[in-house]
Parts: C-alpha cells; sequence; structure tokens
C-alpha cells in the first residue's frame, strides 16, 4: 500500500514539472489531480490558520493576561515596529558579514508559471499596439547628453479611413521602473493610450534613459557606473526637452502638447518647468497622475533606506551600484517580511516595482499578470532611488541630488542641493490622486497643490484603496479616473455634465 502513494506524489511531479512543455499526458486527469491536490493544500492552510487562531485565543492570550504580560501597543503598532528591527538587524547582520548574507536571507526569486496560449506575454510595446489593431510607430532620439531614447507612437485610431497623424497631441510618461508599455498592456477600453488614441489624439509614449527601450549611449557602455550615474533630475534636463522638441520638431513648432505623468513621470515635469521656465508655454497643459514631489509622508518600503542616503557609498552597495537590480536581495527581503505572500502574490511581492509602490488586490487583473511580470521592471538608475531616498530624509524637501558639502559646493557653490523653485511654475497643471498611494500621499499632494500658480484642478480618486500602482492597471480606472482625465484634457476646467463614478459604484 505504501507504493500508491509514492506513485500519485511522482505522477503529480512530473505532471508539474511539464507545465511548459508539451502535452503529453490526458489533460482532464490532469486537470482532475491539480484540483484535488490544490484542495487539500487549501485544507491543511485552513486547518493550520485556525490552528494558530485557537492558540493565540486560548493559550497565548489567556497566559500573558495571567502573568500581567499583556502589550502595551496595538496589534498593527508592533507589527509596524517589528518590522522596522528586523530591517535594522539584517541590515546589521549584512554589515558585519561583508554583505554576503543578502542572498542567504532572501527568498529565492519566484518565476510566474509560463502560459503558451498568450502571445502577448513576449511582444514589445510596439507589437502590442499593433496586436490589438492599431498604427504602431517608433522614433529614435539622441539626447545633448548622448542618451539614445526610443520613443513610441499611437498617431491615429484604428479603423480609420484617414490615416493622418490627429493634430490633438498628448504625451505620456512612465514612472519609475516603468516603460511605455505601461500604458498598453490592459489592451483597448482599459490602457490609457488606447483610450486617448480613440478619443482622437496623436498619442506619444515616452521611454526615459536607462529602461528597457532607451539603454543606450553613444559613447557610454552600459555595465558602466557612467552610464547609469543619473537621477530623475537628468532626465527632467535632457530627456524631457529632447522628447518634447522631437514632438514639435516632427509636427510644427506651433503645436501645443498635453503632458501626462505618472509618478517620476510627474517629478521631472516639475523639475524640467522650474528650471527651464521656457517649456511653461510649449506644453498646453500637465495631468500629474499619482503627483511625486514632495515626500514626508511616505508608506512605501523605501522609506527604511531613507535613513542610509546620507551614505552614498554604503546604499548604493545595498541596492547595486549601476542598474538598480529588478530582483535584488534587500528588495527580496523586503518581500518576504512586507507583503502577505498567497498563491499568485508571491510573484507579484518579489517584483520591485510592487514591494515599493504596493498591491491593489480587488483592483488588479490577474489575468494580466504574466504580460505585466513580463515589462516590469524596466529598469532604472540606483541613484534615482537614492535621490528619493535623499527627500525622505530630508523632510520631503524636493531638491537636487545631494553629493554631501564638499561635493554640493563645487556642484551648486552651496553646502547643500538647491530646492526646485515650484514657483517658477506657470503651466495649468491638474493633479490626480489617490489617498491611499504609498507614494503620493494626501499631505504631499495638498502642499505641491497650493505652491503651484495656475492649478487646474485637484481631484482625489473616490476609491479609498486605490494605490499607487492602479493609475495604470486597476479595474475600473476607466470610471474612476480616465473619465476625468478626457473632461480636463477636452475643456480645461472642471465642469459638472460628465458621469463620475462615485465609490459606493465600485464592488
Amino acid at each position: 500500500m505504501k507504493l500508491v502513494p509514492i506513485a500519485l506524489f511522482i505522477l503529480i511531479v512530473i505532471i508539474q514539472t511539464s507545465e511548459c512543455s508539451q502535452n503529453w499526458f490526458p489533460q482532464n486527469l490532469v486537470t482532475t489531480i491539480r484540483k484535488e491536490t490544490s484542495l487539500i493544500k487549501d485544507y491543511v492552510k485552513e486547518k493550520g490558520r485556525n490552528i494558530k487562531q485557537f492558540y493565540i485565543d486560548n493559550v497565548r492570550n489567556k497566559i500573558t493576561s495571567y502573568l500581567g504580560l499583556q502589550r502595551q501597543e496595538s496589534e498593527d503598532e508592533d507589527s509596524s515596529s517589528r518590522f522596522k528591527r528586523k530591517f535594522k538587524d539584517y541590515i546589521e547582520d549584512a554589515q558585519a558579514k561583508d554583505y554576503m548574507v543578502f542572498d542567504s536571507i532572501a527568498p529565492e526569486v519566484h518565476k510566474y508559471p509560463c502560459s503558451k496560449d498568450d502571445p502577448t506575454i513576449e511582444m514589445t510595446t510596439p507589437q502590442l499596439i499593433a496586436f490589438y489593431g492599431y498604427q504602431s510607430e517608433s522614433h529614435t532620439i539622441v539626447t545633448e547628453d548622448g542618451y539614445i531614447l526610443t520613443m513610441h507612437r499611437i498617431p491615429h485610431t484604428r479603423n480609420t479611413t484617414d490615416l493622418r497623424p490627429y493634430r490633438k497631441t498628448v504625451l505620456l510618461h512612465h514612472g519609475l521602473l516603468g516603460s511605455s508599455a505601461d500604458w498598453v498592456v490592459t489592451g483597448p477600453n482599459k490602457a490609457l493610450a488606447f483610450i486617448l488614441s480613440d478619443a482622437g489624439y496623436d498619442v506619444w509614449l515616452a521611454n526615459a534613459r536607462g529602461n528597457t527601450y532607451s539603454k543606450a549611449h553613444v559613447s557610454k557602455k552600459i555595465d558602466t557606473y557612467s552610464f547609469w550615474n543619473f537621477t530623475f533630475h537628468e532626465i527632467s534636463q535632457y530627456d524631457l526637452p529632447a522628447i518634447i522638441d522631437y514632438i514639435m520638431q516632427n509636427k510644427g513648432w506651433d503645436v501645443k502638447i498635453n503632458y501626462i505623468g505618472h509618478s517620476m513621470g510627474t517629478t521631472v515635469l516639475f523639475a524640467l518647468l522650474s528650471t527651464k521656465t521656457q517649456y511653461n508655454k510649449v506644453l498646453r497643459a500637465g495631468y500629474a497622475l499619482a503627483p511625486v514631489a514632495y515626500m514626508s509622508h511616505v508608506r512605501s518600503p523605501i522609506r527604511l533606506l531613507a535613513k542610509f542616503s546620507d551614505n552614498i557609498a554604503y546604499l548604493m552597495k545595498l541596492l547595486g551600484a549601476n542598474e538598480f537590480l529588478p530582483h535584488n536581495a534587500v528588495l527580496r527581503w523586503l518581500s518576504k517580511h512586507a507583503c502577505e505572500i498567497n498563491h499568485y502574490e508571491e510573484a507579484i511581492c518579489e517584483n520591485s516595482m510592487f514591494v515599493l509602490c504596493g498591491h491593489d488586490d480587488k483592483q488588479f487583473n490577474k489575468t494580466l499578470l504574466p504580460l505585466i511580470l513580463g515589462h516590469v521592471p524596466a529598469g532604472a538608475s540606483t541613484k534615482t532611488l537614492v535621490h528619493y531616498a535623499q527627500e525622505i530624509r530630508n523632510a520631503g524637501r524636493f531638491q537636487q541630488f545631494d553629493y554631501g558639502p564638499e561635493v554640493n559646493f563645487v556642484t551648486y557653490g552651496m553646502p547643500t542641493p538647491p530646492e526646485y523653485n515650484l514657483s517658477r511654475i506657470t503651466l495649468p497643471i491638474a493633479l490626480l490622486s489617490a489617498d491611499n498611494d504609498w507614494l503620493a500621499g494626501a499631505e504631499d499632494v495638498n502642499k505641491l497643490y497650493v505652491r503651484l500658480k495656475n492649478p487646474l484642478e485637484r481631484y482625489v480618486v473616490p476609491y479609498k484603496d486605490f494605490n499607487h500602482i492602479d493609475f495604470l492597471w486597476a479595474i475600473d480606472a476607466p470610471k474612476l479616473l480616465y473619465n476625468k482625465l478626457l473632461q480636463l484634457l477636452d475643456d480645461g476646467i472642471v465642469t459638472s455634465n460628465v458621469d463620475l463614478v462615485s465609490s459606493n459604484e465600485i464592488n
């Protein structure tokens, strides 16, 4: 009888290890075995949780109560302090062992099960655009400092006989670790790029230096520090002007460009407009999704790294000196301790973008996970992350990179880095935010709003769990956000005749 369970176990292993190879086994039997195995696994997990809760309620709590050892702080507070203490111990242990402890503590990188049925998983942004029936273009731009950028474009909507590009123009700029793919992966009627195209806009999709589509330079090799020696400041001073100028050269110098940025895509806009003020007159308006400038109320795990941001060399050693590694051991440690892991969230929580930005289970389309993981993270410099960490450490001050007093004197002529002067921004700008955003907290967005000279709108998504990533991929993003955005693009003012969704309409 012992041979029966052993044979069954071997059979299950063979089936599972051949998921991505040729399907030689009867699929009905495979499905049945998987289903029964899943039921058994779920049953064991549930019983384990019940036993643990029984212990807490009937054993531990009674003993601690009898001995007078009740916790003086709330469970949430205790969990938060315990998490911080673990991270502190982890860093100290790593330092003592010359950082070799990182990969031994971090969980192994989880690989999401592959799918042979979805051809879009390995497609590039232009291929995805064409796959969904839209015309796709790719444009190559060289910045003043030599970075070679690739920009993607949807010049007009699908199924049209007029192939001339639309006059109305919009530029979309992704956030940290993102790319042009962020705006198209959810497909027609869901992805913002396609919604804008269907609304009659000529859609341009930027790719910042260092990401998948802009990882080249006229003279620097991509595996050197000199290539990755940039932050969002250089993107704002070189990439964004080159992109805007190229669009104007292509369409005419009188074209008015609507700018839509997400996260870092908003940071670079604020940095550009406050330093190269001529672009306030070039653009038509700015629309900031999850705007990031001031960072004093950040809830992202990036706040744990902020305390090390005054020691740039040390933080670079923690995170990688050049490219911000997609599966860096520190991030994987954070994912192990900061996420509630289950079957599919294991892949999400080991992805650096989700670790830093959060995850909304109710608004996330799980069927898109393999496609999203194929494009995210798209690449960024470690120095950019250090720049954001410096802002958090300095009470959220929106400033240029801090090299330390001595180098700051050489670079800026003062011991501290200059703050971006937002009073110089005259472009009409709308801020669209969410209360549950880990990176763009409500207090920080309010602080930004009152400093803008020409604010267009301060819109808060009417859904309490809406977070940083939801601005791109939420199931109900068209109802909760994009309808409002289209209204602002068309009118530039707030009107009352657009049917906007309320929070109680979302399940």
